[in-house]
């Protein structure tokens, strides 16, 4: 095997890890937030309520 085998296996390898740990993430989050928590715009309505509209 010559190195640019072992690149390519290691990058499927590394990209099988990083897909396996976005899927436990999304599970955890999921389990740990309500949907409305995770939908809410509290940021949102905090910078609506502070911003001065002058004309």
């Amino acid at each position: 095997m010559d190195i640019w085998n072992i690149i390519e296996y290691a990058a499927w390898g590394l990209s099988a890890i990083f897909g396996l740990y976005i899927i436990f993430d999304w599970i955890k989050v999921d389990s740990t937030y309500s949907d409305e928590e995770l939908m809410s715009s509290r940021e949102g309505e905090l910078e609506a309520m502070t911003e001065d509209h002058t004309l």
